[in-house]
Formats: C-alpha cells, structure tokens, sequence
C-alpha cells in the first residue's frame, strides 16, 4: 500500500525515499542539506503613498502642534502658501486644504470641477484598508456623496423630513434633558462638562426627533465619538453606527411614527431602505458632534474669556452672541472632506490636478484676511460679524432646518446650564484643557468645573 505524499515526498526532493544520498565519510548515508526556511506566502499591499513634489514640505494635519493650536497652522499656512495649501493627513496621504473665503466659495459652487463623489480620488489603491480616516472620506452611498438630480432628490427628503420637526417641542425636550443631566451633576460639586454634559445632550435631543430610544441614543455617543475621531476604533465605530440605523428602518417601516425617519421612508421621493440607513447615518453624525463641541466651546468662552462673561453679566452679550463667536473663530467643524477635482485646474493660483482630495478649511476661511481686514489675530472681529462658512456652502451645505434644530438644542443647553448652575468655574488652569485629536473637528476631550449644586438655589438667572 503506497502512502500519499507531501511535498517532501515527491521524487528527487532531498531526504525523500528513493531520493540518491551521497556516501558520508564511512559510507553511511550524508545528512540531508538543510532546506532554506520558506518565506510564507502574503496579499500584496497597497502601495506606498505616493506624495508628489508639491507636497514634499506639506503641513501636517495632525499630531500635538494642530490639535492644540490649529489656528497657528492655518495663519502659517496661509501666509506661506497663499489661500491653498498643500498638507498631509495621517498616514501620509497628502491633500489641498483650501484657506480663503472666495476660493472656498468657489469650491463649494463649482460641483463640475469639484465634485462630491469620492470614487475620483486616485490615491485609492494606495490606501490601506484600515487607514482611520477612511469612514469620513469613502463613499458610504450617504447623500454626502451623491451628485446632481440623485443629490437633489435625496436632499430633498431629508430637508423636508427635518422642516416638520417642531421647534418648540424640541426646545422644551432638550430643556428636559438638559435638566435631568444638571439633577445627576448636583449630586456632587465638580464635574466634566464634556462627558457629564454636552455629549449626551444633543444625541438625546436626535434620538427624539429620528424616533431612536433615549437608551439607543446613548449607546451611540461613543461609536460616533470613535468614527470622527479618526482613531483606531473608527471602522468599529461606523459599524455601531450603521447597525442601529438598520435596526431603526426596519422598526419604523414596519411600525411608522411622527419621526424624521418614518417621514423619510414615506416621502414621495421614494427613498430605499438603504438610501434611509445611509442618510441617517449622516444625519446623526452631523447632529450630535458637531453641536456636542459647539456647547462645549460656548461654555469654554464664558469660562476662559472673563472680558466676555463680564459683558453678558452686564445684559451687553448674550448666549447666543457667544455662541455665533465660536462659530466665526473655532467652528466645531474646522475641516470637511472634501471634494474632488474632476480636471486639472488652478484655484487661488495653485495647481491641482484631476483626481486630487481637497479639504473644505471652514475654520481657515472664517477668517480670512480678506473678510476681516481688522482682525488682529483669529480671536479679534467685528462684533456681529457673520460672514462665516460653518455650515459649509452651496448644494451640499447643512439644511437650514438642521441648523435651526442644532441652535436650538445647543442655546437651550448652554442657558439652561448657566441657570442652574451660575457659579460654575473651571476646575483647572485653561492652558492644562486638552483638545480632541481629530482633524475634522475642533472640540476639547473635557471640562472640568467646579459650581454649587442647583439645588442649593431657589432660583436662576437667566442669560439671553
């Protein structure tokens, strides 16, 4: 009975039965010749990222130096390069980050040579599988990336879907919510206003108006905090994400409510499941995070800024003065990805060619020379200024109605905090506060403060 064979065994492989073995010194077979180790077999890899000249000397946009000062960056940035400049994200993947106010309205106008759709980008087959910036960059098939009627249509939907939301019922919702979270902080005198405060507020706020569970918004807060954080936890986070989504089309088309979803799914634009999944995706992360680090940035002005807090003490600014002030000089969304040139073409007298990502720097543009020529410095302005892009611009901008659900839930998170808690102070020097690592968003990792209970009171003061 023969034996089946290894490769080893094969005919003429050394050692092998029947294989010729030379004579060792007393005629004894030689010891085989060691067989070389053999180098197992891999996937080929991306390619190396390939970083053009233009970009041999580019910025970083990421590590300690922007994530504390971005706004050092974009001034050196501009005043190097002009209003485009050339930058590196992580990994190395070099891309334009446009700076000025008129090139970035031109970006934003000009879908033909700017286009949305991610697919364009010719540095994909060079990009890993697990590059962590990924979720916010690839074509998810979310309206984010749709152009023309297709973008219309689906923009369409949602904007109509958002316009029904009630915007008294909203406030007194956030107001419920906000008050609820001042009730836990009460229970002690010190906490982390990020974390305690402005992180749950707004996903709670959404989870109402998406027809989400107030326990189903919870549990997002960290997979969306991991997604726009670029980390290495994103992809798990985008799969969180999309998983709840899916959950939620499937409740609601089976069991429809007076909801942003349910509303979607009936619209005469006859969105598929997916569509609805994918765009709610986008819907959320662009109302949680967003209006997280805008309350959080509100309340780090009035708690750092005391010329400021003075003047609202005095009746001369209000909540909502000090929250258009974050928006002009540290929008919560500094950076957008992106779009994608179509054909070579030159903007702001840089050239960038066909296939290129470019980077929206909403924060860069607010404040561009050009729309502040008085500005001494980014923090310097015209009081009432309003010329800034926070909402980004053109077709693919933030539906006004979600701007107005956003300032809604932020001014009512903000007063309602500084009613309850007036004597809330930082809890540590305002240089040992530390920023979130991501390059798209400009929020701090925490708060700390220090207040007396609100139950300490028999009553508030209020701040508009």
């Amino acid at each position: 009975m023969t034996q089946p064979t290894s490769p080893s065994d094969e005919p003429g492989a050394p050692g092998a039965p029947g294989a010729p073995d030379e004579p060792g010194p007393r005629g004894e077979p030689a010891p085989p010749e060691p067989v070389p180790p053999q180098s197992v077999p891999t996937e080929p890899g991306p390619p190396p990222i390939e970083r053009p000249a233009s970009h041999e000397d580019a910025a970083l946009l990421f590590g300690p130096r922007f994530q504390d000062t971005p706004a050092e960056v974009y001034r050196e940035l501009r005043n190097t390069y002009g209003p485009v400049a050339p930058v590196l994200l992580p990994g190395g993947v070099p891309a334009w980050l446009v700076l000025g106010y008129r090139e970035l309205l031109r970006v934003t106008e000009d879908t033909k040579v700017f286009g949305r759709g991610s697919a364009r980008w010719r540095l994909w087959p060079q990009i890993p599988p697990d590059w962590p910036l990924r979720p916010m960059v690839e074509d998810n098939g979310s309206l984010l990336y749709r152009e023309g009627d297709d973008h219309r249509r689906r923009a369409g939907a949602v904007g109509s879907a958002l316009e029904a939301v009630d915007l008294n019922q909203m406030q007194d919702a956030t107001q419920s919510f906000a008050q609820g979270l001042i009730e836990k902080l009460s229970e002690g005198s010190r906490a982390d206003l990020i974390a305690d405060y402005a992180h749950p507020l707004p996903v709670l706020a959404l989870s109402r108006v998406l027809g989400l569970s107030d326990s189903e918004g919870v549990t997002l807060v960290k997979a969306i905090n991991d997604m726009v954080d670029g980390g290495p936890d994103a992809l798990r986070g985008q799969i969180e994400v999309r998983d709840t989504m899916e959950r939620l089309v499937a409740r609601k088309r089976r069991d429809p409510g007076p909801d942003t979803t349910s509303r979607m799914l009936a619209d005469h634009a006859g969105l598929t499941d997916q569509e609805v999944i994918e765009d709610l995706m986008v819907l959320t992360l662009a109302g949680h995070q967003p209006c997280t680090d805008w309350i959080g940035m509100t309340l780090w002005l009035l708690l750092t800024d005391h010329e400021y807090a003075a003047g609202m003490g005095g009746g001369r600014r209000s909540v909502r003065q000090a929250m258009h002030q974050v928006l002009r000089d540290h929008t919560p969304v500094q950076i957008f990805a992106g779009r994608f040139t179509t054909q070579d073409t030159v903007l702001g007298a840089t050239r960038v060619p066909a296939g290129d990502l470019v980077l929206l720097g909403l924060a860069g543009a607010n404040t561009d020379p050009y729309i502040r020529p008085h500005a001494a410095g980014v923090m310097a302005g015209p009081e009432g200024h309003n010329a800034y892009m926070s909402y980004s611009h053109g077709e693919h901008r933030c539906p006004y109605a979600g701007q107005w659900i956003a300032e809604v839930v932020a001014h009512t998170a903000v007063e309602t905090l500084l009613e309850h808690l007036p004597d809330v102070e930082l809890a540590v020097p305002a240089d040992e506060l530390r920023w979130r690592p991501s390059p798209w968003l400009r929020g701090l990792t925490s708060l700390p403060v220090t207040y007396t209970p609100a139950h300490s009171y028999t009553g508030g003061f209020g701040w508009d």
